[in-house]
């Protein structure tokens, strides 16, 4: 079963009250673009993500807010970084690394800087057709000159999603994939 694929680069989701903090009271997002899940946006605002031994400028802040804060990075970031980051789903923040994040009128440092795990968005109607159920693992097949097999590819199912597989940029490079390009679904784990 072919499935595209979605390269994600470093980026932060914020709560209201980070958001504030860094850019004023009130203060909304902006949409640049729609992503290909429904709903969400890549926004026109940038913050810094720091630590004392390195930092990133300009990440893009990713929309709608949600109620926790949450930095996700490659593993080459985090060597530059000078973090260890958990590979980790979505909101399971729970002892993940802190990191500062600048905005242009303040900064905050907060918990939840994590590798995110590779994962294929499901909508749940469609997910019930094909018989998976949230975080089953998969291992997809990657064709071309790089080829390879990715195992612990976890399911996450929404209510409403576009059926796509998405990849950090370390995993990306590894396998010279890129945005819009077909994996398989191999097999169940």
């Amino acid at each position: 079963m072919k499935i595209p694929v979605g390269v994600s680069n470093r980026h932060v989701h914020l709560k209201r009250e980070t958001l504030e903090s860094l850019f004023g009271q009130g203060f909304e997002l902006t949409k640049r673009n729609d992503l290909t899940q429904p709903g969400q946006f890549a926004a026109n605002e940038t913050v810094t993500i720091k630590t004392d031994k390195g930092s990133f400028d300009k990440v893009r802040i990713l929309g709608p807010l949600r109620s926790y804060d949450q930095i996700e990075i490659s593993k080459t970031d985090a060597y530059k970084l000078g973090l260890n980051p958990p590979v980790r789903n979505s909101g399971d923040l729970v002892n993940s690394e802190r990191i500062t994040i600048v905005g242009p009128l303040n900064s905050v440092k907060v918990e939840g800087c994590i590798i995110p795990n590779r994962h294929i968005h499901i909508s749940k109607s469609d997910a019930k057709l094909k018989g998976y159920e949230n975080n089953q693992r998969l291992s997809v097949k990657i064709p071309g000159e790089k080829s390879g097999i990715i195992d612990n590819v976890y399911i996450k199912i929404l209510d409403v999603a576009f059926f796509e597989m998405h990849l950090d940029t370390d995993d990306a490079n590894a396998h010279l994939v890129k945005q819009g390009d077909e994996v398989d679904i191999y097999e169940s784990i």
